[in-house]
C-alpha cells in the first residue's frame, strides 16, 4: 500500500433531529441528531491534497444554529496543512456546504466530476427548487474561472487524481456525486462525503432525504463497500461518529491512517 496519511477535519457542527437525516418516515424523530462538518485532507511524500472545502464563513454566519469552530482553511493550518501547499482539490459535489473556501486555494488542482459540472451549469438545476439553494453562484463562478485558467480537470467516472488516490463516480446525492478511495497503511480508505452522510445510512440501507436519484443513493452504499477494505474503513460524510471511531489527534481532529 502507498503511504497515504488520511485525517478528518471538524470545522462545525449543528443540532439536528433525527427525522432530518433519513429518507421518509422516522419513528423518534423530534430527537436530536448532530450534524458534523468536515474537510478531509491526505498527504503523501509527493502531495498534498485536500477533499472537500466546507462552508465559507460569510454563509456560516446566515446559517441559524451553526456552531463554526473557524474556517476550513484555518482548521488545515492548524494540522499543518498551508493553503498553498495543497496541489489538488478534490471536490465530490458542488453544494454549498463543500465548495465554500475553494477560492483559498492558489495552487490546486481541481478535480470534478463531468456530470456535476454539467448538472449545475444545464437546464434543469435552475427550475428545480430543491436542489438549487444547496449551489452557491460565486464558488460556482470561480470554479469555471479556475477551469479557463487551465486548474479544473473533469472526469468522466473512475479515475486516479496521483498515484495511490483515486476518485469514483456514484451519483445519488447529486447527479455527480464522487466519493475519494486512498491507498493507506491500514487498507483501501473510502472518504464517502455525501454518498453517505451518517453511518446508519450505509449500515441500515437508509438513505439521506437530500438526493438527486434515489436508485443512484442505495447503488452509491454498495460501490462504497466495493471500495473499502472493510467497513471499519469507510468514512462517513457528516457523521459525529467519525470523531468516535478513529484515533484523536484533536477535539476535533481523527486520525483516520496515520
Amino acid at each position: 500500500m502507498s503511504g497515504w496519511r488520511v485525517h478528518a477535519v471538524r470545522y462545525a457542527q449543528r443540532d439536528a433531529r433525527r427525522g432530518e437525516h433519513f429518507h421518509g418516515y422516522e419513528p423518534g424523530g423530534e430527537s436530536s441528531h448532530p450534524t458534523a462538518y468536515y474537510i478531509w485532507a491526505a498527504v503523501s511524500d509527493q502531495h498534498t491534497v485536500v477533499i472537500d472545502t466546507g462552508i465559507a464563513p460569510e454563509r456560516a454566519a446566515r446559517a441559524e444554529g451553526l456552531d463554526y469552530r473557524c474556517s476550513p482553511v484555518e482548521a488545515l493550518a492548524e494540522l499543518g496543512v498551508a493553503a498553498d501547499a495543497v496541489d489538488h482539490v478534490v471536490l465530490t459535489h458542488l453544494h454549498y456546504d463543500h465548495t465554500g473556501t475553494a477560492h483559498q486555494f492558489p495552487r490546486a488542482r481541481y478535480v470534478v466530476q463531468q456530470a456535476e459540472l454539467d448538472y449545475w451549469t444545464g437546464p434543469w438545476a435552475e427550475r428545480i427548487a430543491r436542489e438549487r439553494w444547496l449551489l452557491n453562484d460565486h464558488d460556482l463562478a470561480h470554479l469555471r474561472s479556475a477551469r479557463k485558467d487551465g486548474r479544473v480537470r473533469m472526469v468522466d467516472g473512475d479515475a486516479f487524481v496521483v498515484p495511490g488516490l483515486s476518485v469514483h463516480l456514484v451519483g445519488g446525492h447529486t447527479a455527480g456525486m464522487q466519493v475519494v478511495r486512498a491507498e493507506t497503511a491500514r487498507g483501501h480508505v473510502v472518504l464517502a462525503s455525501d454518498a453517505s452522510h451518517f453511518y446508519e445510512n450505509i449500515e441500515s440501507d437508509r438513505p439521506f432525504p437530500i438526493l438527486h436519484s434515489m436508485p443512484g443513493m442505495y447503488g452509491a452504499f454498495d460501490r462504497i463497500k466495493e471500495l473499502a477494505d472493510g467497513p471499519e474503513l469507510v468514512v462517513a460524510g457528516h457523521d459525529p461518529l467519525v470523531l468516535e471511531r478513529f484515533p484523536l489527534l484533536g477535539t476535533d481532529v481523527a486520525e483516520i491512517a496515520p
